[in-house]
């Protein structure tokens, strides 16, 4: 590693490494491909820091035509009910990727069972008349297409817009990213809460050809030390006398201080090294 390239990683929160073969996705991450990877840190707290409820760790790896996203879960009750495709996830204990486009940003999550959930937001100030956003994929006339103003308590001044300082987005919850790959294994067994499971591990695989509205401008697949900016993250429910705590635990790569995933801001900063 040059000199250059260790200045950039201090700006960094994880390094996602090159490869040059590609990866089947199954949702093994014991293939002997992810102990190249850098395994994260413990997951922490997402307003406290704190270390998170349950372990959880994210790897990443890349290569010319894919980015590849790994999770390790633990969980002692590997729980999911929900299996249509974009039923809402983040009810039940899930693994979340978002990634920032600049001006957009694309929202993935994953349960036990498989079940995906995808929306594509847009901020409103950058959804003009002929730019690249007006096309009849993003038409707000449509049936999913709604105005999204972030996790925030609906009431007072933020009622409308929520608290970000940009303001709202348009959210397309019928958007399905190209090619998208995504595969769940078990170390227990799901929905059986008869014994103690050890947790779920998930794998994700991306063509960069499929981040083109992402890219913002920068070179597909990334050039040597770019950074992207992503949201990797878990939410677990959790029941105590009964009654489901709320809002759910948040778990994260890098602590928020707020309750609030639709951050860019404060997104980890993922630097991608040749």
């Amino acid at each position: 590693m040059t000199s250059t390239e260790m200045k950039t990683n201090k700006n960094s929160d994880y390094t996602a490494k090159k490869i040059s073969s590609s990866i089947k996705i199954d949702g093994n991450i014991n293939k002997p491909i992810w102990q190249k990877a850098k395994w994260s840190k413990r997951f922490v707290d997402m307003v406290t820091g704190d270390p998170g409820m349950y372990d959880t760790q994210t790897a990443m790896l890349w290569n010319n035509t894919h980015l590849y996203i790994a999770f390790e879960a633990e969980e002692p009750f590997v729980e999911a009910k929900l299996t249509e495709r974009d039923s809402i996830i983040f009810l039940e204990n899930d693994l979340e990727v978002f990634i920032d486009g600049g001006d957009c940003y694309y929202e993935l999550e994953v349960n036990a069972a498989n079940t995906i959930y995808e929306v594509f937001f847009i901020w409103k100030d950058a959804y003009t008349k002929g730019s690249k956003f007006d096309i009849p994929q993003f038409d707000v006339h449509q049936k999913q297409a709604y105005t999204f103003g972030g996790d925030y308590d609906r009431s007072g001044a933020s009622f409308w817009k929520g608290t970000h300082p940009r303001g709202i987005r348009w959210a397309f919850t019928n958007y399905d990213l190209p090619n998208l790959e995504t595969a769940v294994q078990i170390d227990g067994t799901l929905n059986n809460n008869s014994h103690i499971d050890k947790g779920w591990s998930l794998e994700i695989g991306i063509p960069w050809s499929s981040l083109a509205l992402l890219a913002n401008g920068r070179s597909l697949p990334p050039t040597n030390g770019d950074i992207w900016k992503m949201f990797l993250g878990r939410f677990q429910k959790l029941m105590v006398g009964g009654k489901e705590v709320q809002p759910h635990p948040a778990m994260v790569l890098n602590i928020h201080g707020i309750y609030d995933t639709h951050l860019p801001e404060k997104w980890s900063r993922v630097q991608f090294v040749d």
